[in-house]
């Protein structure tokens, strides 16, 4: 990966992650690519878990993990400009986003997903991962946030 890509990459955004497997998951995949992974507290587990530290291997201790206290929290201390919500409820896929340098890639918690204030504030920011099954009623958080995270490098790149 170009050096101008990790200094001006995106980020994958973990809000109330509920299931320490996907976040250790999603950790390692932060890893492999370089970027940072931001969690938003209130989390269903303790980042201590070994079940955390067993989904991202041996690797967990080199993840760039940043913690948040909650979502005010993390849009003081971040301020940031791109965001891609990410949300079955979205009318738009996240094929048909642009994503740009610096871009946020916020999940929601696997069994409630984001707040209900994002879809009614970030209408234009807010991208869905199709699913043409009605007998599939949401994907695995760690396999939608990889899928989500190599399109943005794709596009960075």
């Amino acid at each position: 990966m170009p050096k101008d890509i990790k200094e001006n990459s995106f980020k994958i955004v973990l809000y109330a992650p509920e299931i320490p497997g996907n976040t250790g998951s999603i950790g390692r995949t932060c890893l492999a690519l370089d970027i940072r992974l931001i969690l938003i507290k209130p989390y269903g587990f303790d980042l201590d878990e070994k079940a955390v530290r067993r989904a991202g291997l041996d690797y967990w201790k080199h993840v760039d993990l940043v913690e948040y206290e909650s979502f005010d929290d993390f849009f003081e201390k971040e301020q940031p400009e791109h965001l891609y919500f990410m949300t079955k409820f979205a009318e738009k896929s996240y094929f048909d986003a642009d994503f740009r340098e610096n871009s946020y890639l916020i999940f929601g918690r696997e069994t409630k997903g984001l707040p209900d204030f994002v879809p009614e504030k970030y209408p234009d920011d807010s991208y869905k991962l199709p699913m043409f099954s009605e007998h599939v009623r949401s994907l695995n958080l760690s396999n939608a946030a990889t899928a989500v995270a190599y399109e943005a490098l794709r596009q960075l790149s």
